[in-house]
């Protein structure tokens, strides 16, 4: 078992923010200047298009989304159009995977594991459907999966939708499934405690990935980063 930093950011974050911050996460960790870390967060509404996503999967213009507070971008994950939102519990994982013999697949299917084994803690089962990477309940899709890998790090990740409004997803055609989203809070039938969903995932994803989580604030991050940056000018 190793030690990974756990970075949780709360209140509701721009996705571009923490899109450069997982850039910078992944610099470092390619150095072996830092450890594994995991960001837990909440984003601002976003429709976010993967490498395989274009916008025919947006069934509203991105100037619509746009008039109705959803951001739109492009980005270098695998996968198609998805929905970020409050209520959402989004992983990020800056993995190196060498400690997983650079297996992606091994590693996607762990992610959907941690996401199984966090909703099976609510009464929920969940389970995966063969070419369709998630996490589903039925036909209806929990959880999306999506990463990309730079150098052996990952970034990007997993999002399980906790108390999600649901309707932004009816936006767009996520992942060009053509497959109906549902919630925690939809499948129970009663209000989630977020809080108590994201300590529940903290606690799986270590138990599947063998590691030692680690609490560490974005101020330390930052501090960590800018020390590395001012060595790299001075080196």
């Amino acid at each position: 078992m190793r030690d990974a930093w756990l970075v949780t950011l709360e209140g509701l974050t721009p996705f571009a923010d923490a899109w450069a911050l997982q850039r910078r996460l992944v610099a470092a960790r390619q150095q072996a200047a830092i450890p594994d870390v995991v960001i837990l967060l909440q984003h601002l509404p976003v429709v976010t298009l993967g490498r395989s996503g274009d916008r025919g999967h947006l069934l509203l213009s991105p100037e619509v989304l746009r008039q109705r507070g959803v951001e739109v971008y492009q980005i270098e994950r695998g996968g198609g159009a998805t929905y970020h939102g409050p209520g959402q519990l989004v992983a990020y994982p800056i993995l190196d995977l060498r400690t997983m013999d650079e297996d992606v697949v091994r590693f996607m299917r762990a992610l959907e594991e941690s996401v199984i084994r966090t909703v099976a803690d609510f009464g929920i089962v969940a389970r995966r459907l063969r070419g369709f990477p998630g996490v589903w309940v039925g036909e209806a899709k929990l959880a999306a999966v999506g990463v990309a890998v730079k150098r052996r790090v990952t970034m990007h990740g997993v999002a399980l939708n906790v108390t999600t409004d649901l309707e932004p997803f009816t936006w767009i055609n996520p992942c060009g499934l053509n497959r109906p989203v549902t919630s925690m809070a939809q499948l129970l039938g009663r209000e989630v405690s977020f809080a108590a969903v994201a300590d529940a995932y903290a606690r799986r994803f270590a138990e599947v990935y063998a590691l030692a989580f680690v609490p560490v604030g974005r101020p330390q991050v930052e501090e960590r980063l800018a020390a590395l940056a001012a060595q790299a000018v001075f080196s």
